[in-house]
């Protein structure tokens, strides 16, 4: 199975560096370059009319100053809410990112992205991939992207647009499930993502054995983690990166 030549990095910022700046936001990926992080990791829906927006909860009321849900909002709407001063003063006043701003940045920042298809409950997976896929692909190059969900109807759809040798997905788990390998190769997975925390040794050497990438999300404690290194982890999701300095395993 031919899949893109990716070079995974050891560590990728979660949401942007959603550490040190408002997750899923334009601050939080130029803050993830700053900090020298080259992949991040990010969630793409559909606001209501349609626009695929930088966004990862069923509403806006964690991360912005408003209530609304994500499907009953347009752009316009959506354009009027701070979604930074809940983080911090300095961050007051960003506003929700629209994925093909969100693409032309990491583009001109030379980023990796790993875009989460985020698919809330009542919400169409093949609309959010009809909208979000083409987009990445006519942005990114297929070396500097991976696309990954939960959802196993999103997957489909988005390998439905694009082959394997053309676009990477990622199946994203809690715990690696006993059909894992059945799910992966229906769909010529390129990667797989699991919770650190329910991760156990069995699983993932089964995983890293096949030859499949093993992400695992969100680690931010890297003496906790120090041991699933060992298990062929490929890289880490986290918040903040920074705190695995000194504590990532020799290669080689």
């Amino acid at each position: 199975m031919s899949h893109p030549a990716i070079t995974l990095p050891r560590l990728i910022a979660h949401r942007g560096l959603s550490a040190r700046a408002p997750e899923n936001t334009l601050s939080a990926v130029r803050a993830a370059h700053a900090a020298d992080c080259h992949w991040v990791e990010l969630d793409v829906q559909l606001l209501g009319d349609g626009t695929p927006v930088i966004w990862h909860d069923a509403t806006v009321k964690r991360c912005s100053d408003g209530r609304a849900r994500l499907k009953d909002l347009d752009l316009p709407r959506a354009r009027r809410l701070d979604v930074g001063g809940w983080f911090g003063d300095e961050f007051r006043g960003e506003r929700i990112a629209t994925l093909s701003e969100m693409l032309g940045l990491i583009d001109a920042l030379g980023l990796g992205l790993n875009l989460e298809l985020k698919v809330n409950r009542g919400r169409s997976a093949a609309a959010l991939v009809e909208e979000a896929i083409p987009a990445a692909l006519d942005r990114l190059s297929s070396e500097r992207l991976i696309v990954s969900s939960f959802n196993a109807e999103a997957l489909s759809c988005a390998r439905d647009l694009a082959p394997a040798a053309r676009l990477a997905l990622g199946a994203l788990f809690e715990g690696i499930p006993d059909d894992w390998r059945q799910r992966c190769e229906a769909l010529e997975i390129y990667s797989v993502h699991a919770d650190w925390k329910r991760l156990s040794r069995r699983g993932a050497l089964a995983v890293s054995e096949a030859g499949y990438p093993l992400l695992c999300y969100t680690a931010n404690d890297p003496a906790a983690f120090a041991h699933q290194w060992d298990w062929g982890v490929s890289s880490v999701i986290s918040d903040d990166p920074s705190c695995f300095e000194g504590h990532l395993p020799h290669d080689g």
